[in-house]
């Protein structure tokens, strides 16, 4: 009878581990989303912007289940990064990088200052926007009124990615590059890093975590 029991009590474990296996699933929320690959996400309220490239940026207001495209003024449709401050949006793109003051309902290019158009990420860090290009790093801290360009110690230019841990601020390119004093300068971070082409960054308590480009995490 024990041995009865104990084969009951394995089976019904097997089938709830089943059970919780087949419940971890996704579900595909496009309806309404049209025009290539999706780069990035951002979150503003309760709202939900995805930008996609060739697409432009659509927004969901009901958690993802309905999006309507928010491409007025967005010249370029091919979105790279999209980042949120305060009421503002910021979309990242080859032409540039453009601003939302209304929810995404309109957009104006603002690209004064910026010395390269290909902004493959943006960052927000207290009041200052970071812009990560092909060209290095730019800096806004009058909401992309004017773009200056801070490469001090930046040995490779292009920039795919950022992150932020405290007061100090990481970016992800041809190995890992970290400032404490908002990018006037930069330092090489590399030791221990097998490979060295940074595309993700981000972090987890005390724990920075890096993804390269063919060697993993």
């Amino acid at each position: 009878m024990k041995n009865i029991f104990l084969g009951f009590i394995f089976c019904l474990g097997i089938l709830l581990i089943m059970h919780s296996v087949t419940v971890a699933q996704w579900t595909q929320t496009n309806n309404g989303i049209s025009g290539g690959s999706t780069m990035a996400f951002a979150i503003s309220g309760t709202d939900i912007f995805v930008g996609n490239l060739g697409g432009g940026v659509f927004l969901s207001t009901d958690n993802g289940t309905s999006w309507t495209e928010v491409n007025n003024g967005l010249t370029d449709t091919g979105i790279l990064s999209l980042v949120v401050s305060g009421t503002n949006i910021f979309a990242g793109t080859y032409s540039g990088v453009f601003l939302s003051t209304n929810n995404g309902t309109s957009w104006t290019q603002v690209n004064n200052g910026l010395t390269n158009l290909a902004v493959n990420t943006l960052i927000v860090s207290g009041t200052n926007i970071f812009a990560g290009t092909w060209g290095g790093v730019c800096i806004t801290t009058d909401n992309g009124t004017n773009w200056t360009q801070i490469n001090n110690g930046l040995g490779y230019r292009s920039v795919y990615t950022f992150a932020i841990s405290g007061s100090s601020i990481f970016a992800g390119a041809n190995g890992v590059y970290t400032t404490t004093d908002n990018g006037t300068n930069w330092t090489q971070i590399n030791n221990g890093l097998t490979g060295t082409s940074v595309m993700a960054l981000t972090v987890s308590s005390t724990n920075i975590f890096a993804g390269s480009w063919g060697d993993g995490v």
